[in-house]
């Protein structure tokens, strides 16, 4: 193996922590953390809208 070879470098962690220190990301990086974050927004809002319709179903049949 070469001694500049990349793969053998440590991934660098593609997401966010809450509370993460952010000081030293660049411009382009906290646009890419928004952007994440906007995506997972959209995740977990779109699985609580699937369990309250289940929820809503399910209270719906027990009550007849």
């Amino acid at each position: 193996m070469a001694i500049g070879d990349e793969d053998d470098r440590p991934k660098r962690k593609l997401g966010h922590e809450i509370g993460q220190d952010i000081a030293l990301l660049s411009v382009a990086e906290l646009g890419e953390r928004i952007d994440l974050l906007r995506a997972e927004i959209v995740r977990l809002e779109a699985a609580r809208d699937a369990k309250q319709a289940s929820r809503s179903a399910a209270d719906q049949f027990f009550r007849r």
